[in-house]
């Protein structure tokens, strides 16, 4: 194990917003200018490397992984010893703006392989959850924190949960983590000499896991890739540091409970089949048992073992379920 590298695991921060139905017309948060994003990122000290939107959501690759802003919702996900929470007063100023008041609030991660290079507030988890408390407007007041264990002491799923109602939740979550990735498939995001990080798409076997997907892909130097693909309405983003020692990739989709399950289940197939990891975790977040109760059956005959499963309910997002699986090859 390497005594320092670049921090794969990502933290994750998804925020609600209500506004005057006019307002969410006009855009909603889209209307956020392009100074207040950048204003935004610099609290969190990372920038857009490139962008795509459609006519339900931007999309924004980072340097340090993802930015989704949709009409009502902001989605923002960073790695390396970015200070995500940090964007959380900045974001709050920007929106009241536009005449919008924030609903609801969500935050994610794994375990950090550096913990000790995390700058503050994400020192630790205890520190992460005070500065939460203390950002969040006072009218979210149905708030809840847990640390979801597993039989590895390396991984475990901190969930943080705050909102002013029961909100009507028909979304499904995925966030995938996975280490240890297998060594000739990591190579394969290594940068060559003229690569175009669409030619890296194509090669690992990204551009399969979603083939309705628009995405839009970035190849970093020497060695690391990051895409965040758009489907209609959903989005679903990767992010890879293939170093030796700690090799490190995620996946996150968003699905409905409307959906036929076997759609996300037949996509997380393919991610195991691109990166076929020694360690995986899945945390899946929805009102519905349909996909998480299916996922260990996909993935066993992948060569994943499922070694623990953990739920807990949450008051703003429904269940989540925090399941942890290594390679039979381990």
């Amino acid at each position: 194990m390497a005594v320092s590298g670049f921090e794969g695991f990502e933290k994750r921060l998804e925020l609600h917003f209500s506004g005057d139905d006019p307002i969410i017309r006009m855009g909603g948060l889209r209307q956020l200018d392009f100074e207040s994003i950048e204003e935004i990122l610099n609290a969190v000290q990372c920038t857009v490397v490139s962008a795509v939107g459609n006519q339900y959501f931007d999309s924004y690759v980072l340097s340090e992984s993802s930015l989704f802003v949709y009409s009502t919702k902001i989605i923002i996900k960073t790695c390396g010893t970015t200070q995500l929470l940090k964007s959380i007063l900045p974001l709050i100023q920007f929106t009241s703006e536009l005449g919008f008041i924030m609903s609801e609030c969500r935050y994610t991660r794994g375990n950090f392989i550096f913990p000790k290079a995390q700058p503050y507030p994400h020192t630790n988890f205890n520190d992460e959850i005070f500065y939460l408390q203390e950002q969040l407007p006072i009218h979210l007041c149905y708030r809840k924190a847990s640390v979801m264990p597993s039989k590895f002491i390396s991984h475990s799923w901190h969930v943080f949960t705050a909102c002013n109602e029961e909100p009507n939740n028909d979304l499904i979550t995925i966030e995938v983590c996975m280490t240890e990735l297998d060594r000739v498939l990591a190579r394969k995001f290594i940068k060559h000499p003229n690569m175009a990080s669409n030619e890296m798409t194509e090669v690992t076997g990204i551009s399969e896991i979603n083939p309705n997907a628009l995405i839009c892909d970035f190849v970093f130097d020497p060695c690391g890739y990051s895409m965040n693909g758009i489907d209609g309405d959903r989005y679903s983003t990767i992010h890879v540091t293939p170093e030796d020692g700690f090799s490190y990739a995620s996946y996150e989709c968003v699905g409905s409970i409307y959906d036929d399950p076997n759609d996300i289940i037949n996509i997380l197939k393919k991610v195991v089949q691109v990166f076929r990891p020694g360690t995986m975790s899945i945390s899946t977040t929805s009102t519905s048992n349909e996909v998480w109760t299916r996922i260990a059956k996909a993935v066993e005959p992948l060569g994943m073992k499922c070694r623990s499963c953990t739920m807990d309910d949450f008051p703003s997002t429904g269940s989540v379920v925090f399941q942890t699986f290594t390679s039979c090859r381990k």
